[in-house]
């Protein structure tokens, strides 16, 4: 049987114009992508991020804006669902107090989940893993291109 999994994830840049990006090992897997993840029965798109942001950084955030919702077939890594993720630009209530890595899966003892910064002037499409998110940063890219014009 195939369901839709619907995913929401947040874009948070900082001050010194860098992206949040959380490295994580889940299902024998790992994998590099921004934080959020899945709507749970009777969430709502918004609710489901800052729960997240809760539950992945201990960060409130607030929602500034929709950013992109795909527009393309993607199945899932892990089932046979049929992804749908909305992305939404966000900025945190109050600073991060994460501790933050500077190498890919550099996971602490008896943890799977590690955050980094990647400045935007260095971001490419291989930083992260699904086609989505992929999707995503060609699109942050081509807005930082268009503002440099």
């Amino acid at each position: 049987m195939s369901y839709f999994n619907v995913r929401v994830y947040g874009l948070l840049i900082n001050q010194a114009n860098q992206i949040l990006v959380s490295d994580e090992l889940s299902g024998g897997r790992s994998f590099s992508k921004f934080p959020g993840g899945g709507l749970e029965y009777g969430e709502g798109l918004i609710d489901a991020l800052k729960r997240e942001f809760m539950e992945e950084c201990n960060a409130e955030i607030e929602v500034i804006s929709h950013f992109y919702t795909t527009d393309f077939y993607e199945k899932s890594s892990f089932n046979d669902s049929q992804i749908l993720s909305i992305y939404y630009l966000v900025k945190e209530k109050n600073p991060l107090e994460l501790t933050y890595k500077t190498k890919v899966f550099d996971f602490d003892p008896d943890c799977v989940q590690s955050f980094r910064w990647i400045s935007l002037s260095e971001l490419k499409t291989t930083d992260v893993t699904f086609k989505t998110d992929q999707t995503v940063v060609q699109m942050l890219l081509s807005l930082i291109a268009q503002s440099a014009d």
